[in-house]
């Protein structure tokens, strides 16, 4: 793969399925509109996939539960997305929302009318709501607590997510927002046809951590909450008879980071409002006008059971869905997500061995959705961005075979002090021996893996094996493993890379004098680590969105003021010694800073001060500096600065593992 070839990567991004119909959105980056394009598409039972909607940029679809319509997010060039209907027979999308910064995912009712929706909605004279008053105009922000802005977002505590409800087959739909602007929600979900759970902050507190499932009145009302969170609860679904699964994670205080997200169940009873009848069928109303409050309203809200092990299962950050004989949910699992199946007949806390595998094996489950039996999922694969797959096979490819898409080889090591280390190498074409890239990824508690990485392909084309280390700190091999460098960044996991590093140079295929270390976010952590302290092993360093100083993180950082701590502990000295920028007076190898401008996880300023500190010593630093970007420029940025920044990637290896 090639970096022009960005435009050829047409991925699903959702499925939703009712009957014999299924649809899929399907976008790619447009690098000479830079813009990402696509539309919705149906997958018939035989033969090809036909377009189902002709928009800029259509996404989200859901099918409504009598199967008569579609609603679904529609942005045209340079707005924002806004929720449309339209009939699944065909026809014309009408829309149902203006909303000033857009529409989030719909969620339709049991009545197929009525769909409910989270929504950014602006302060009065922010945003462009006042006319003639640009952003530079408007009145100072009096901020007042600690979750003030968000990467990718901006500043949030003057446009919360509010849940509107709106009925979309009205002749002059109407949104009206349930919620207030203290705080935000998310997840809607309905709980028969009076009522909604949301996700929302404990005790709707902006500043806390916690989340907390409230129920919420279809016609109007305070939120009630129904169910407490270990630490987290969040992605509800309705079971038969009114019980609530959502996925959720356990801890106390700011100590919420490299914890294995579970699956649990809540009993939840809301008066007399429509609960589902069967799993993949319409929800029956049971009745309608009743007093209808949370059992228990006025008492403390109920505290669910964990359905999955802690230390082995870590759900991915997907709605779990009621199927007959259990729950479906994405797990990682070393490297993939698989799609597993949780029964609820089982006792608390089933292991991950005890889960039987529906889809995903040696891949990664992106979406998935299920209807009377039949399961479809959208599965990314090492060579191919994202396939619609079932049990039989590949049901729908919108991108085809990339060019010179390269496989992954599995490798493992074991590190200094015995620990069992597992990653990947992808090898280009031809005997060798190639240069090599030492790809460290973000987190840290994330994983390399089975999924598709465009990095690892366009690389790899270039002529460089690229070696994908999931060390100490990584997600998919057990709560211990991740949580293994909380107070102890640039150790155990510094030493799991280095061994996977040797076990990839002991392949013939690998030249161990030609090797670069990159990396981003935390892997760009990584990077300026290795470069300080193992600087012998390479020849140059990409250091790309990365956390160089614990101590200016921590006021700088969306999530500084609580992560840092978190992850290095209170002490400022400890701080600054698991900070790569108080050791660089120890590099000396030629060393690239990239950032971009509007990067609110990692700010820049994490890469100016090590530019500044490697030029003052004479290192042989450039930096690159991407405008109007934010951290997720590798996956999401414009198109033209995704292609710009691969094209760049490749000029610094190509100066400095080539010759």
């Amino acid at each position: 793969m090639r970096p022009e070839d960005l435009a050829l990567l047409h991925v699903p991004g959702s499925v939703t399925l009712h009957d014999d119909l299924l649809l899929a959105d399907v976008a790619h980056p447009d690098p000479e509109a830079d813009a990402y394009r696509g539309g919705l598409w149906r997958i018939p039972p035989q033969g090809p996939p036909v377009p189902f909607t002709h928009g800029d940029l259509d996404t989200a679809p859901c099918i409504s539960p009598d199967g008569a319509w579609v609603a679904f997010l529609r942005a045209t060039a340079g707005g924002r997305p806004q929720l449309y209907v339209m009939p699944t027979a065909g026809g014309e999308p009408r829309p149902v929302t203006d909303l000033p910064l857009g529409a989030g995912e719909p969620v339709w009712a049991p009545d197929s009318r009525r769909i409910a929706f989270v929504a950014r909605t602006p302060e009065a004279g922010r945003y462009g709501t006042a006319e003639g008053v640009g952003a530079a105009a408007e009145a100072p922000r009096r901020i007042t607590g600690f979750r003030y802005r968000s990467d990718d977002v901006g500043f949030v505590q003057d446009r919360r997510k509010v849940l509107y409800v709106v009925n979309a087959l009205a002749d002059i739909p109407q949104p009206v927002p349930l919620t207030g602007d203290r705080y935000d929600v998310g997840d809607p979900c309905w709980h028969g046809d009076e009522h909604l759970l949301v996700s929302a902050p404990r005790d709707l507190d902006p500043e806390s951590l916690h989340t907390d499932l409230y129920a919420v009145p279809a016609l109007g009302g305070e939120p009630v909450p129904v169910v407490r969170g270990p630490g987290s609860a969040v992605r509800p679904a309705v079971l038969p008879g009114g019980d609530v699964v959502y996925l959720g994670t356990e801890f106390s205080g700011i100590d919420a980071v490299a914890r294995n997200t579970g699956l649990y169940r809540a009993p939840v009873r809301i008066g007399a409002a429509a609960v589902p009848t069967g799993a993949g069928s319409a929800p029956v109303p049971t009745g309608a006008g009743s007093a209808a409050v949370p059992t228990g309203a006025g008492s403390a809200p109920v505290t669910g059971v964990r359905l999955t092990e802690e230390e082995s299962v870590d759900c991915e950050s997907l709605t779990p869905l009621p199927v007959e004989g259990g729950v479906l949910v994405a797990v990682r699992v070393r490297g993939a997500i698989e799609l597993r199946l949780v029964p609820l007949d089982s006792s608390s806390g089933v292991p991950l061995g005890k889960l039987p595998v529906v889809l995903g094996e040696r891949s990664a489950v992106k979406a998935f959705a299920s209807w009377r039996g039949r399961t479809v999922a959208v599965l990314s694969t090492p060579e191919h961005p994202g396939l619609v797959a079932d049990a039989d096979g590949t049901l729908a490819d919108f991108c085809g075979p990339l060019p010179a898409a390269r496989p992954l080889r599995e490798i493992t090591a074991v590190a200094p002090d015995g620990y069992p280390v597992h990653g990947w190498v992808a090898l280009p074409e031809g005997e060798g021996p190639h240069p090599v890239l030492l790809n460290v990824h973000g987190g840290p508690f994330h994983q390399h893996g089975w999924g598709f990485l465009d990095e690892t392909q366009v690389y790899a084309a270039a002529g460089y094996a690229v070696v994908l280390p999931n060390p100490r700190g990584s997600a998919g091999y057990g709560q211990a493993h991740g949580r293994a460098v909380v107070g102890a960044l640039g150790t155990v996991d510094a030493d799991d890379v280095l061994a996977l590093l040797d076990a990839a140079l002991a392949l013939p295929e690998c030249d161990a004098g030609r090797v670069g270390v990159m990396g981003g976010s935390y892997g760009g952590f990584m990077t300026s680590w290795l470069a300080a302290h193992h600087g012998e092993r390479f020849r140059a360093a990409w250091s790309e969105r990365a956390v160089n100083a614990w101590d200016s993180f921590t006021g700088s950082s969306d999530i500084g003021w609580y992560f840092a701590e978190a992850y290095c502990g209170p002490d400022p000295e400890t701080q600054r010694a698991m900070s790569p920028l108080y050791h660089a007076d120890r590099i000396t190898l030629p060393f690239a800073v990239v950032h971009s401008e509007e990067d609110w996880r990692c700010p820049v300023e994490q890469a100016q001060r090590m530019y500044v500190a490697l030029r003052r010593n004479g290192v042989p630093a450039e930096f690159l500096l991407f405008p109007g970007e934010g951290h997720e420029l590798t996956r999401s940025g414009r198109p033209r600065h995704r292609l710009q920044r691969f094209e760049a990637v490749l000029e610094w290896w190509s100066r400095h593992l080539t010759a």
